[in-house]
């Protein structure tokens, strides 16, 4: 195995030498949701792989990078544990450097907060091949920069991610599910409600289904707790066992309302506030978090993305082209300028030669 990590280091050198850019991965099972990187050798973290500590009773686990998410999950799982912020797999490959690196959380993510929240950490390769610790194994470790979370979201342009320490949970005692009928400004109106008042609030869908707006607001924590909500909330109740898989299906995008998007329709991931009303686009929406994520399928060309854009940071938001459509009219919102240098002088910093996942995110 520590030839693995040995293997990796010469890699990263020897591209550097002869300026050789890299295209880190893992499974690949995210691969298709940023922008296509440039042509680069393959570099795969998947030989690094291994849950190398694990503190149930201090609530961290530290693992390698190429280890499959489904098999840190399930070592939680045995102590009755889980990362809070469900991070999507996207298919069977899914690698703990990829979740990081990807930095996408579920459906729980409004109330539990995302993976850089849950970042302890990360030890990666940068551009020099020179390998690199940054923060520990508990909450308070940070001084300067905190790096960590940086890797959080970086598409692997930064380094090569090679181990991860992760803050985790218990998993809740209990959980319940209701389901409203109303559109979408009725269902928002009631998310910002509910969002002012002491409830366990842990996940939200609202999705119109053949012209029928429905949404499910998922409850987790002590059972006192959910049996009041229930009594004050209203709605029709659902059990775990009954919208479990629904849930799941909503973490992999694996509901009808994704399923039936035509090939040439982009699938639009827009950031909000969360107490922004109804936005009016173009298209089928779905929202989630709160009212803090809406997803949109629309046909964009470059006008529709440049409205879609606007609409969306109008709001003090953002808008990401998540899945299909032409990649050609950019996948994340272009940065303001001061923000734009800061990118460059971090890419600087990192990986002097700009070896790393070229055009993945910029």
């Amino acid at each position: 195995m520590e030839s693995a990590f040995s293997d990796l280091i010469d890699r990263v050198r020897a591209a550097a030498a002869q300026a050789t850019p890299l295209q880190i991965h893992g499974g690949r099972s995210k691969g298709h949701l940023a922008s296509p990187a440039s042509p680069g050798e393959p570099l795969d973290t998947r030989g690094w792989a291994g849950v190398t500590s694990y503190e149930p009773s201090e609530l961290v686990v530290t693992a390698r990078a190429g280890t499959p998410l489904a098999e840190l999950e399930a070592a939680l799982a045995e102590q009755n544990q889980c990362l809070p912020f469900e991070p999507p797999h996207f298919g069977p490959g899914a690698t703990v450097g990829g979740m990081v690196a990807a930095g996408l959380s579920g459906p729980a993510r409004a109330s539990v907060g995302a993976v850089r929240d849950y970042m302890l950490g990360v030890s990666i390769i940068n551009g020099r091949g020179e390998p690199l610790t940054f923060g520990g194994q508990v909450m308070k470790n940070v001084a300067g920069y905190d790096v960590s979370r940086l890797m959080a979201g970086s598409w692997g342009t930064l380094g090569v991610i090679t181990d991860v320490s992760l803050k985790v949970l218990p998993l809740a005692p209990a959980e319940t599910t209701l389901v409203f009928e109303g559109s979408q400004a009725e269902a928002l109106d009631r998310l910002n409600a509910w969002g002012g008042q002491p409830l366990p609030l842990n996940a939200s869908c609202w999705v119109e289904d053949e012209g029928s707006g429905r949404l499910y607001v998922r409850l987790r924590g002590a059972v006192a707790a959910i049996e009041a909500a229930c009594r004050s909330m209203g709605g029709e109740r659902k059990t775990h066992a009954e919208v479990a898989g629904d849930w799941q299906a909503c973490r992999e995008q694996h509901l009808p309302w994704f399923a039936q998007r035509v090939p040439q329709q982009g699938l639009w991931r827009l950031s909000v506030p969360s107490t922004t009303g109804a936005i009016i686009l173009r298209g089928e929406q779905l929202i989630e978090w709160g009212g803090a994520q809406r997803w949109l399928k629309v046909d964009a060309d470059s006008a529709m993305a440049h409205n879609i854009r606007r609409t969306a940071a109008s709001v003090g938001g953002h808008a990401t082209l998540f899945r299909g459509g032409d990649k050609h009219l950019g996948v994340f919102q272009p940065l303001a300028p001061a923000v734009a240098r800061i990118h460059q002088r971090l890419k600087a910093a990192f990986d002097p030669s700009h070896i790393f996942n070229q055009g993945r995110m910029y």
